[in-house]
């Protein structure tokens, strides 16, 4: 943010507040304002973190088979899901290369082709080029001075980790498995897990008025289960979670109290064989960074998916999924992922006054962006630093 660009975005004011928070020194120093209300705040975002970093943008089971397409706009960047004909999910940029049509506008079947509605230029599920109708003039599909070869879709850098879809918008991060080292390694016994999505039994979304950051925020701290998750508190407290602060990208909280949700019969999910005695209890609620939470447990995980639409204004798409036995996917145990989607669209429901009130308070000339309180909200702080080190130093 210090180059010529960042300062265009931002004035100078808010670059001296994000160095307080960017020195971790400062530990109980919070964003502005201004990082949840302004538009220019947004567009350094998305130039300094969003476009510079690996992002997850949708989800694998988005496009479940070779044929499927499924259009996503982060910050204003048109992106196309690809499921090819060998089976990889693709990403490529979702314009023609004609005269720069958004190619798809809906997710659903493509067919062989996905077909430009404006001249009918046609591409492949691999990006190449495969014909241009008369575009050498009226029943002529070729032309000495255009090459095919040179003139397919553009591909964007792409990863798929735990049913999610990551790209790499810059193409110069860390390959993706140095960038999520730190994650994987501390979940390396799920290693070889089958991460499968539940269904439309086991899929949400909700919208909040509110900023992306915001979001982030609640998630990491268990600070506000008395006020905000009286029935959750009551079986799992706000001293039954510890915090965790992870290498530089991730922070969240464990809770040490996990058991898996039975049935009057106990009925629990399958759980994930080999585990050790540690996930017997434990459930891991985890930020990835930027814009990913996460949550882990021996039967089931799930996935929030946070796509800014506006600096107060943010999608979340939520899955809940379960591991390799096929069992866990079919109908013998429908009432209880019923049950289970339930339980969490009712925690997550529960944040959402909470957070849009936060947005709301944003707006008032008498709060500066309020501090962090130093033992309960050291993995909120985490995120912060985090975001002020990469606006100023991208």
């Amino acid at each position: 943010m210090d180059s010529p660009r960042g300062r265009n975005l931002v004035d100078d004011s808010l670059i001296a507040a994000l160095r307080h928070v960017a020195d971790r020194a400062n530990t109980t120093a919070a964003l502005p304002n201004e990082a949840y209300t302004d538009t220019r705040t947004l567009a350094a975002e998305a130039h300094a973190v969003l476009r510079k970093a690996w992002i997850g943008i949708a989800f694998e089971a988005d496009v479940p088979r070779p044929g499927t397409v499924y259009p996503v706009d982060l910050t204003d960047t048109p992106l196309l899901l690809v499921r090819d004909r060998a089976g990889a999910v693709r990403v490529f940029h979702n314009v023609c290369r004609h005269r720069g049509m958004k190619l798809v506008i809906e997710p659903g079947r493509t067919g062989r082709v996905i077909r430009c509605p404006y001249h009918s230029w046609c591409y492949r599920l691999d990006g190449s080029l495969d014909r241009t109708p008369h575009v050498g003039g009226v029943g002529q599909d070729t032309h000495a001075d255009l090459d095919p070869t040179t003139l397919g879709l553009i591909e964007v850098r792409s990863a798929v980790w735990f049913g999610t879809v990551f790209v790499d918008l810059s193409g110069t991060a860390p390959p993706f498995d140095a960038a999520m080292s730190g994650l994987q390694a501390r979940w390396s016994a799920f290693a070889d897990a089958d991460f499968r999505s539940g269904g439309a039994d086991s899929t949400f979304d909700m919208v909040l008025n509110a900023n992306w950051k915001l979001a982030v925020e609640n998630y990491l701290e268990s600070y506000h289960l008395p006020s905000v998750h009286p029935a959750l508190n009551s079986y799992s407290r706000i001293e039954d979670h510890e915090l965790l602060v992870g290498d530089d990208g991730f922070a969240g909280q464990i809770s040490l109290v996990y058991r898996p949700v039975l049935d009057a019969e106990g009925l629990g999910f399958p759980k994930v064989e080999g585990l050790s005695d540690y996930w017997e209890t434990r459930g891991e609620y985890i930020a990835l960074y930027p814009n990913l939470l996460l949550g882990l447990h021996s039967d089931h995980w799930f996935t929030i998916l946070l796509l800014p639409d506006g600096p107060e204004r943010t999608q979340e798409r939520i899955r809940i999924g379960y591991f390799s036995d096929d069992a866990a996917s079919g109908v013998d145990y429908a009432a209880l992922r019923e049950a289970n989607t339930r339980l969490w669209q009712v925690v997550f429901g529960e944040d959402i006054s909470p957070v849009e009130r936060m947005q709301a308070g944003r707006h008032s000339p008498a709060f500066d962006g309020g501090i962090l309180t130093p033992v309960l909200e050291t993995t909120t702080r985490d995120f912060h630093a985090w975001m002020a080190n990469r606006l100023l130093n991208h």
